[in-house]
Protein backbone atom coordinates (compact mmCIF):
# COMPACT_ATOMS: atom_id res chain seq x y z
CA UNK A 1 0.00 0.00 0.00
CA UNK A 2 1.73 3.39 -0.88
CA UNK A 3 1.90 6.38 1.51
CA UNK A 4 1.24 10.21 0.30
CA UNK A 5 2.16 13.38 2.35
CA UNK A 6 0.02 16.26 1.50
CA UNK A 7 0.81 19.60 2.85
CA UNK A 8 -1.79 22.39 3.83
CA UNK A 9 -4.40 19.75 4.39
CA UNK A 10 -6.66 22.12 6.74
CA UNK A 11 -8.96 23.16 4.22
CA UNK A 12 -9.23 23.60 0.78
CA UNK A 13 -7.84 21.59 -1.64
CA UNK A 14 -5.18 19.93 0.37
CA UNK A 15 -8.41 18.72 2.09
CA UNK A 16 -9.90 17.41 -0.40
CA UNK A 17 -7.03 15.54 -2.04
CA UNK A 18 -5.92 13.93 1.27
CA UNK A 19 -10.26 12.57 1.53
CA UNK A 20 -9.84 11.52 -2.16
CA UNK A 21 -6.41 9.67 -1.50
CA UNK A 22 -8.04 7.93 1.46
CA UNK A 23 -10.85 6.40 -0.62
CA UNK A 24 -8.55 5.52 -3.63
CA UNK A 25 -6.97 2.93 -0.41
CA UNK A 26 -4.09 4.90 0.16
CA UNK A 27 -2.16 5.38 3.02
CA UNK A 28 -2.60 9.61 3.76
CA UNK A 29 -0.31 11.55 5.34
CA UNK A 30 -2.13 14.80 6.10
CA UNK A 31 -0.36 17.54 7.15
CA UNK A 32 -1.20 21.17 8.28
CA UNK A 33 0.39 24.33 10.53
CA UNK A 34 -1.96 23.20 13.06
CA UNK A 35 -3.70 20.07 13.26
CA UNK A 36 -7.44 19.92 13.99
CA UNK A 37 -9.49 16.68 14.56
CA UNK A 38 -12.79 18.63 13.44
CA UNK A 39 -11.34 19.23 10.20
CA UNK A 40 -9.82 15.91 9.35
CA UNK A 41 -9.16 13.26 12.46
CA UNK A 42 -7.00 10.73 11.95
CA UNK A 43 -7.56 7.18 11.54
CA UNK A 44 -7.33 3.93 9.68
CA UNK A 45 -4.59 5.05 7.12
CA UNK A 46 -4.77 8.85 7.89
CA UNK A 47 -2.32 10.34 9.86
CA UNK A 48 -2.89 13.67 10.72
CA UNK A 49 0.70 16.07 11.74
CA UNK A 50 1.85 19.26 12.35
CA UNK A 51 3.84 20.94 9.28
CA UNK A 52 5.20 24.78 9.23
CA UNK A 53 6.99 24.49 5.37
CA UNK A 54 8.97 27.10 5.98
CA UNK A 55 10.67 25.43 9.38
CA UNK A 56 13.44 23.38 8.65
CA UNK A 57 12.70 21.10 11.87
CA UNK A 58 9.33 21.08 11.51
CA UNK A 59 9.82 19.70 7.98
CA UNK A 60 12.69 17.35 9.22
CA UNK A 61 9.81 15.63 12.22
CA UNK A 62 7.01 15.42 9.42
CA UNK A 63 9.02 13.44 7.23
CA UNK A 64 10.49 11.56 9.78
CA UNK A 65 7.39 10.54 11.17
CA UNK A 66 5.91 9.83 7.94
CA UNK A 67 7.89 6.28 7.12
CA UNK A 68 8.77 5.61 3.51
CA UNK A 69 6.83 8.35 0.99
CA UNK A 70 5.72 6.78 -1.95
CA UNK A 71 4.10 10.34 -3.47
CA UNK A 72 4.53 14.05 -1.80
CA UNK A 73 1.61 16.84 -2.47
CA UNK A 74 3.46 20.31 -2.37
CA UNK A 75 -0.26 21.67 -1.47
CA UNK A 76 0.31 24.30 1.26
CA UNK A 77 0.33 27.91 -0.46
CA UNK A 78 -0.99 31.60 0.62
CA UNK A 79 -2.25 33.95 -1.79
CA UNK A 80 -2.34 38.26 -2.25
CA UNK A 81 -3.88 40.59 -4.82
CA UNK A 82 -2.78 44.13 -4.69
CA UNK A 83 -0.94 46.43 -7.16
CA UNK A 84 2.80 45.72 -7.10
CA UNK A 85 3.81 48.70 -6.36
CA UNK A 86 2.37 48.68 -2.88
CA UNK A 87 3.46 45.32 -1.85
CA UNK A 88 5.93 45.56 0.62
CA UNK A 89 8.64 43.14 0.63
CA UNK A 90 7.77 41.91 4.23
CA UNK A 91 4.70 40.25 1.92
CA UNK A 92 7.06 39.42 -0.93
CA UNK A 93 9.29 37.14 1.26
CA UNK A 94 6.16 35.91 3.19
CA UNK A 95 4.44 34.60 -0.04
CA UNK A 96 8.02 32.88 -1.81
CA UNK A 97 8.79 31.32 1.53
CA UNK A 98 5.85 29.44 1.85
CA UNK A 99 4.96 29.05 -1.75
CA UNK A 100 7.88 28.78 -3.41
CA UNK A 101 11.03 28.00 -0.88
CA UNK A 102 8.48 25.39 1.38
CA UNK A 103 7.95 23.80 -1.76
CA UNK A 104 11.48 22.97 -2.67
CA UNK A 105 12.72 22.70 1.12
CA UNK A 106 9.46 19.67 1.33
CA UNK A 107 11.04 18.21 -1.78
CA UNK A 108 14.58 18.51 -0.77
CA UNK A 109 13.50 16.57 2.08
CA UNK A 110 11.82 13.95 0.48
CA UNK A 111 13.41 13.33 -2.90
CA UNK A 112 16.71 11.58 -1.17
CA UNK A 113 14.59 8.48 -0.29
CA UNK A 114 12.80 7.98 -3.48
CA UNK A 115 15.90 8.05 -4.96
CA UNK A 116 17.31 5.29 -3.17
CA UNK A 117 14.25 3.14 -3.85
CA UNK A 118 14.36 4.78 -7.65
CA UNK A 119 10.53 5.70 -7.35
CA UNK A 120 8.18 8.10 -6.20
CA UNK A 121 6.12 11.16 -7.36
CA UNK A 122 6.59 14.55 -6.79
CA UNK A 123 3.50 16.62 -7.54
CA UNK A 124 3.60 20.37 -7.23
CA UNK A 125 0.43 22.29 -6.77
CA UNK A 126 0.64 25.91 -8.61
CA UNK A 127 -1.87 27.91 -10.23
CA UNK A 128 -3.48 29.17 -13.43
CA UNK A 129 -1.97 32.25 -13.20
CA UNK A 130 1.02 30.52 -14.46
CA UNK A 131 -0.84 29.81 -17.97
CA UNK A 132 -2.03 33.18 -18.43
CA UNK A 133 -1.22 36.64 -16.76
CA UNK A 134 -3.51 38.00 -14.03
CA UNK A 135 -3.40 41.44 -13.29
CA UNK A 136 -2.67 42.79 -9.96
CA UNK A 137 -1.02 39.00 -8.88
CA UNK A 138 2.54 39.97 -9.44
CA UNK A 139 4.14 38.54 -6.71
CA UNK A 140 2.04 35.84 -6.31
CA UNK A 141 2.39 34.88 -9.81
CA UNK A 142 6.06 35.01 -9.40
CA UNK A 143 6.35 32.71 -6.48
CA UNK A 144 3.98 30.36 -8.63
CA UNK A 145 6.47 30.43 -11.47
CA UNK A 146 9.44 29.84 -10.25
CA UNK A 147 7.52 26.55 -9.15
CA UNK A 148 7.07 25.49 -12.47
CA UNK A 149 10.49 25.78 -13.77
CA UNK A 150 11.89 24.34 -10.83
CA UNK A 151 9.47 21.66 -11.15
CA UNK A 152 10.20 21.46 -15.28
CA UNK A 153 13.99 21.22 -14.62
CA UNK A 154 13.58 18.81 -11.37
CA UNK A 155 12.08 15.99 -13.82
CA UNK A 156 14.63 15.67 -16.57
CA UNK A 157 16.97 15.31 -13.50
CA UNK A 158 14.94 12.91 -11.44
CA UNK A 159 14.16 10.72 -14.59
CA UNK A 160 17.34 9.22 -14.37
CA UNK A 161 16.37 7.28 -11.02
CA UNK A 162 12.97 6.53 -12.09
CA UNK A 163 11.69 9.60 -10.08
CA UNK A 164 8.74 11.63 -11.50
CA UNK A 165 8.26 15.73 -10.99
CA UNK A 166 4.34 16.71 -11.84
CA UNK A 167 2.57 20.04 -11.69
CA UNK A 168 -1.06 20.36 -10.96
CA UNK A 169 -2.16 24.17 -12.24
CA UNK A 170 -6.10 24.90 -10.09
CA UNK A 171 -7.90 27.52 -11.98
CA UNK A 172 -9.58 30.17 -9.58
CA UNK A 173 -11.43 28.84 -6.58
CA UNK A 174 -13.69 31.91 -4.81
CA UNK A 175 -14.71 29.62 -2.14
CA UNK A 176 -11.29 28.19 -0.47
CA UNK A 177 -9.97 29.52 2.64
CA UNK A 178 -7.05 30.28 0.84
CA UNK A 179 -9.15 32.65 -1.74
CA UNK A 180 -10.38 34.54 1.71
CA UNK A 181 -7.13 34.72 3.07
CA UNK A 182 -5.65 36.48 -0.28
CA UNK A 183 -8.62 38.73 0.25
CA UNK A 184 -7.52 39.74 3.73
CA UNK A 185 -4.25 40.80 2.38
CA UNK A 186 -5.40 43.23 -0.29
CA UNK A 187 -5.94 45.59 2.42
CA UNK A 188 -3.73 48.84 1.59
CA UNK A 189 -2.24 47.35 -1.59
CA UNK A 190 -4.26 49.24 -3.55
CA UNK A 191 -3.40 52.69 -4.09
CA UNK A 192 -6.62 55.52 -5.08
CA UNK A 193 -4.27 55.79 -7.85
CA UNK A 194 -5.34 52.14 -8.86
CA UNK A 195 -8.31 52.20 -8.15
CA UNK A 196 -9.86 53.21 -11.30
CA UNK A 197 -8.00 49.41 -12.96
CA UNK A 198 -8.76 47.92 -9.90
CA UNK A 199 -12.15 47.87 -9.48
CA UNK A 200 -13.41 46.23 -13.06
CA UNK A 201 -10.39 43.85 -11.95
CA UNK A 202 -12.32 42.85 -8.87
CA UNK A 203 -15.55 42.85 -10.56
CA UNK A 204 -14.46 39.97 -12.45
CA UNK A 205 -13.18 38.02 -9.90
CA UNK A 206 -16.72 38.46 -8.00
CA UNK A 207 -18.34 36.89 -11.55
CA UNK A 208 -16.25 34.25 -12.62
CA UNK A 209 -17.53 32.41 -15.80
CA UNK A 210 -15.83 29.24 -14.78
CA UNK A 211 -14.52 28.25 -10.83
CA UNK A 212 -11.84 25.17 -10.02
CA UNK A 213 -13.73 23.27 -7.56
CA UNK A 214 -11.36 21.76 -4.06
CA UNK A 215 -12.51 18.06 -6.06
CA UNK A 216 -11.50 19.36 -9.50
CA UNK A 217 -7.66 19.66 -8.31
CA UNK A 218 -8.31 16.61 -5.96
CA UNK A 219 -8.97 14.76 -9.22
CA UNK A 220 -6.15 16.30 -10.72
CA UNK A 221 -3.09 15.50 -8.23
CA UNK A 222 -4.79 11.56 -8.18
CA UNK A 223 -4.15 12.03 -12.09
CA UNK A 224 -0.24 13.59 -11.81
CA UNK A 225 0.28 10.87 -9.11
CA UNK A 226 -0.22 8.18 -11.01
CA UNK A 227 0.23 9.23 -14.25
CA UNK A 228 3.49 7.52 -16.00
CA UNK A 229 3.22 9.12 -19.77
CA UNK A 230 5.89 11.83 -18.99
CA UNK A 231 3.23 14.20 -18.94
CA UNK A 232 4.17 17.15 -16.74
CA UNK A 233 1.26 19.99 -16.12
CA UNK A 234 -2.27 18.64 -15.26
CA UNK A 235 -4.38 22.03 -15.43
CA UNK A 236 -7.10 21.27 -13.04
CA UNK A 237 -10.99 23.21 -13.58
CA UNK A 238 -12.80 23.79 -16.46
CA UNK A 239 -11.28 27.74 -16.29
CA UNK A 240 -7.39 26.02 -16.25
CA UNK A 241 -8.08 23.64 -19.39
CA UNK A 242 -9.35 26.30 -20.97
CA UNK A 243 -6.51 28.01 -20.68
CA UNK A 244 -4.37 25.59 -20.91
CA UNK A 245 -5.29 24.50 -24.71
CA UNK A 246 -5.06 28.32 -25.48
CA UNK A 247 -1.86 28.78 -24.10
Amino acid sequence: MKTVLITGCSSGYGLATAQRFHREGWNVVATMRTPRADVLAPGERMTVLPLDVTDPASISDAVASSGPIDVLVNNAGIGAVGAFEATPMSLTRELFETNTFGAIAMTQAVVPQMRERRSGVVVNVTSSVTLAAMPLAAVYTASKMAIEGFTASLALELEYFGVRAKLVEPGYGPSTRFTENGSRRVEGLIPESYAGFAQPVFASFAAPAAVTTPEDVAEAVLRAATDTSGQLRFPAGEDAVALAKSA
